[in-house]
């Protein structure tokens, strides 16, 4: 009977599925990893009203990232590790996307200096008022988009490097989807 019992109790402990999954896509980033992560999971943690989990997309790093993803992954069960052994920003953030249990997809960048943008993309999403939303800023971008579509749509783009993020947009407008473009100051 004490087994049955453990194996309920692992059950009940296994974590939630999150409402939204915030990819990271990186490449040889070990500078910039440990400082990001700390500071979207304080972020996520204090500020953000849903639940979350970070995923770090390694796209086939050769310096240290993979050891401080790894080590971040272990010791919190709100981040999760995704290796690739091909690098490509649009690869790392198509993979973790179509692997994700979450309702809404999301990535930032390793550099991203302020998380402010993420609430005013994930939020709309979540209420049902838009399927796909992107926020501008300094000529970067966050962006977001409902798991369901990004399942549909991500087949479909075939540029997993430079133009993924243009791609991904102009086939989400074809396709009749609602796409919100939100500059963030």
């Amino acid at each position: 009977m004490a087994g049955l019992e453990q194996r309920w109790r692992v059950v009940a402990e296994l974590p939630r599925q999150p409402a939204v999954d915030i990819v990271i896509p990186v490449h040889n980033d070990e500078r910039d990893l440990d400082r990001t992560v700390g500071r979207l999971h304080a972020f996520l943690e204090h500020d953000f009203p849903f639940s979350s989990r970070i995923t770090i997309a390694d796209g086939a790093s050769t310096d240290g990232t993979l050891k401080i993803a790894w080590r971040l992954a272990c010791g919190n069960p709100a981040v999760r590790l995704l290796r690739l052994n091909e690098v490509g920003r649009g690869r790392a953030l198509a993979a973790a996307w179509l692997t994700s249990d979450a309702r809404v997809v999301a990535q930032i960048d390793c550099h991203v200096p302020e998380l402010s943008g993420l609430l005013p993309i994930v939020a709309p999403i979540i209420s049902g008022h838009t399927d796909v939303s992107i926020a501008r800023r300094f000529g970067g971008a966050i962006k977001a988009l409902r798991a369901d579509v990004a399942r549909r749509l991500l087949p479909t783009v075939g540029n997993r490097d430079w133009f993924f993020d243009l791609e991904l947009l102009v086939r989400a407008e074809r396709a009749g989807f609602r796409v919100q473009v939100l500059p963030v100051a």
